[in-house]
């Protein structure tokens, strides 16, 4: 098998089986429940307020996993293994890129719809906030990653993700709350260019952070 395969079923296979992939699902459920009850059982203000509610949740839910998409092989020796036989730090960060995101985006994409009926979506506000996350989550899943990379082997690492995740997510959450609106296609356009960049961007960014890691 491919390596790069190999990181990808690795990693997908440690997210499903260790709960990984469950906590980011759960916390999204979890808001999509108690928002109703902080704002009321008024269903226009839930259905106005509902999918960025929803936007905040995944954008949070990205956060989660975090401290554990590169500290345990780094704690392990992976790392160093992958550059001994060869394995360009590039191609690492990518083939956990997509590992990230299959173990993070689908699933919450599944959790919308359960999600929408409880904050009283319509059904045209459910279809551009799953068109939004399909779009969007990739995105997400870059950010974590690389946020992971320039924070890895720091101390109080999950409270530096915050703080350098979060403020870099205000595009993504911007347009991605602003393509639930039926009036344009602007802001799912602007959405995609943001989370093509980052997914763009991150094998590099992430490669280079990985390197002065290890030296």
């Amino acid at each position: 098998m491919n390596p790069l395969a190999r990181i990808l079923a690795r990693d997908l296979a440690r997210a499903f089986r260790g709960g990984g992939a469950t906590l980011p699902l759960l916390f999204f459920l979890l808001v999509a429940t108690l928002f109703p009850f902080a704002i009321g059982p008024d269903a226009t203000l839930l259905a106005a307020t509902g999918g960025g509610a929803l936007w905040m949740a995944a954008l949070l839910a990205a956060l989660l996993p975090v401290d554990r998409l590169l500290a345990p092989d780094q704690d392990a020796g992976v790392l160093d293994q992958f550059a001994t036989r060869g394995i360009s730090e590039e191609a690492v960060a990518t083939a956990k890129l997509i590992a990230h995101w299959l173990s993070f985006g689908p699933p919450l994409m599944i959790a919308a719809l359960p999600a929408s009926a409880l904050l009283k979506l319509d059904g045209a506000t459910l279809v551009r906030l799953e068109l939004g996350l399909a779009i969007g989550t990739p995105g997400l899943a870059a950010l974590a990653l690389m946020t992971s990379a320039l924070t890895l082997g720091l101390r109080s690492a999950g409270a530096l993700a915050g703080l350098v995740m979060l403020p870099l997510a205000v595009p993504i959450l911007i347009f991605g709350a602003g393509a639930l609106s039926a009036e344009d296609n602007g802001g799912l356009k602007l959405l995609a260019a943001a989370s093509l960049l980052l997914v763009a961007l991150t094998p590099f960014a992430a490669g280079a952070a990985l390197r002065a890691a290890r030296e």
